[in-house]
């Protein structure tokens, strides 16, 4: 299967390439991540009745 790649759209890019600079979004974006990990971890690991 050949997969096309959609147009990018630069102004988004730029938004993207600012908020990877801002350490604070940064830092939110992986407590996020971290919070959903564990929350799927622990529903997984926990017995069903």
């Amino acid at each position: 299967m050949v997969r096309i790649a959609k147009k990018s759209d630069p102004q988004r890019i730029e938004d993207l390439k600012k908020k990877i600079r801002d350490s604070r979004y940064v830092d939110e974006a992986i407590q996020k991540i971290a919070q959903r990990l564990s929350s799927e971890l622990i529903q997984t690991t926990q017995p069903r009745h």
